[in-house]
């Protein structure tokens, strides 16, 4: 009985500090202002290298899979940055 009520106890724990983690990871996202087409280049050159760093760290630790979760995050990351870079810059282009 009293394990039954620790495990239940812990999970609701692990709920709740999960749930509350979650936004306050986001709200570190651009906090410098409104970004430019060139920041958002710069931040996407950035990302690559955290994730050769992240990758290669992990790598030599033996940790392969984990390795690959994290290039795979930065990159899309950096993905996502190039591609907010060119939608800044096209927008800033095309509109007279």
């Amino acid at each position: 009985m009293k394990l039954k009520i620790r495990q239940v106890i812990l999970t609701t724990a692990a709920v709740i500090i999960l749930a509350l983690a979650a936004p306050l990871a986001f709200a570190q996202q651009d906090t410098q202002g409104k970004p430019t087409a060139k920041g958002q280049m710069k931040e996407s050159g950035k990302e690559v290298g955290k994730a050769g760093t992240s990758l290669g760290k992990n790598v030599t630790q033996g940790r392969v899979m984990r390795g690959g979760k994290h290039f795979g995050k930065h990159m899309g990351y950096a993905g996502r940055h190039a591609g907010r870079g060119t939608k800044q810059a096209v927008t800033k282009a095309v509109t007279p």
